[in-house]
């Protein structure tokens, strides 16, 4: 089951196509990632979905039903760009907060004394905003988001400015909340959190989305025949011809693994063989090893290939 669907969603800002027949579904209870270079049409959708704007066209569902306005307190958003009343008390600022999502004083001061022993800033209650570091700050507006305990979430770039210690923390935060049963949107450019983290994904591109499904599928159907190979050889050379029109096979890193370079490569040959084949004359190769490919490499070509089947010039 679904708990947000969007049906051809357009919009346009003048000149500006920032959406076109955009359609997702995400499941109840899934981690969803919502993925696209910048400019892409990703915050477009996040506004639509929390009412801050309105699409030209399309619909969503929520829950099965039209979104209405009254949805907005089953939803909790976090923002990429955050902001908290610097010269407010923390604990004032929050209950406030908490209060704009629907909760009664005392119902907000309960959760809030939760949060804040969890996140070990009890002491921060009475302190002004301007006093806390970036981070608490952070850890206050992620808490005032989830504090009306909503059916579905939007993190926009959660991780964003955290130290390795409290990025970790609040990723464990979010993993308990979809074990409860809380369904999560997780807009991101770190790939590893997608990889790490999400149970299906929609790349958009150009306001389009160029890719959509479980994310196991997406690597399985879109990340094959790729090859790490182990070589002996001039690398200018391997390069040069590689890039070659019609070589039929694309170069898309190249490491030391110890004292031996690596190759990672995308082959678009019928087989291994053929694939050793072109390689050969090239190169002594050391070691030929078919791998998944990476969210990362997958983002990457998913655009470039849209990119150069549109005729569209990438910066």
């Amino acid at each position: 089951m679904n708990l947000l669907e969007t049906h051809g969603l357009e919009k346009r800002y003048g000149n500006y196509q920032a959406l076109t027949d955009l359609s997702v579904a995400v499941p109840q209870g899934s981690i969803y990632g919502l993925l696209g270079p910048n400019g892409a049409g990703k915050t477009t959708l996040i506004r639509i979905i929390n009412q801050i704007t309105g699409p030209d066209s399309g619909e969503v569902l929520f829950d099965g039903k039209p979104l209405s306005s009254s949805d907005i307190y089953r939803i909790g958003y976090l923002p990429e760009e955050r902001g908290l009343y610097r010269k407010m008390k923390v604990g004032e600022q929050a209950l406030f907060l908490a209060q704009l999502k629907g909760l009664d004083r005392a119902t907000a001061i309960k959760r809030l004394r939760h949060w804040f022993e969890k996140f070990g800033i009890q002491g921060w209650w009475d302190k002004r905003v301007e006093e806390l570091s970036k981070g608490m700050a952070q850890k206050v507006q992620f808490m005032v988001t989830v504090i009306h305990e909503p059916e579905l979430l939007i993190f926009d770039e959660p991780f964003s400015g955290f130290d390795p210690i409290n990025a970790q923390l609040i990723r464990d935060e979010i993993m308990e909340l979809r074990k409860n049963g809380t369904t999560i949107i997780f807009s991101t450019h770190n790939m590893a959190s997608v990889e790490e983290m999400c149970d299906h994904i929609t790349l958009i591109n150009k306001s389009r989305s160029i890719l959509s499904g479980p994310i196991d599928e997406v690597r399985r159907t879109h990340g094959s025949n790729v090859y790490s190979v182990a070589y002996r050889g001039s690398y200018e050379r391997i390069a040069q011809t590689l890039q070659q029109p019609g070589s039929g096979i694309e170069l898309m890193a190249h490491h030391t693994d110890g004292t031996t370079p690596v190759l990672h490569l995308r082959s678009a040959l019928d087989s291994t063989n053929a694939l050793l084949q072109q390689l050969m004359p090239l190169m002594e190769v050391v070691a030929l090893n078919p791998l998944v490919a990476s969210m990362n490499d997958i983002f990457i070509t998913a655009v470039k290939d849209y990119n150069q089947a549109h005729g569209i010039k990438t910066a």
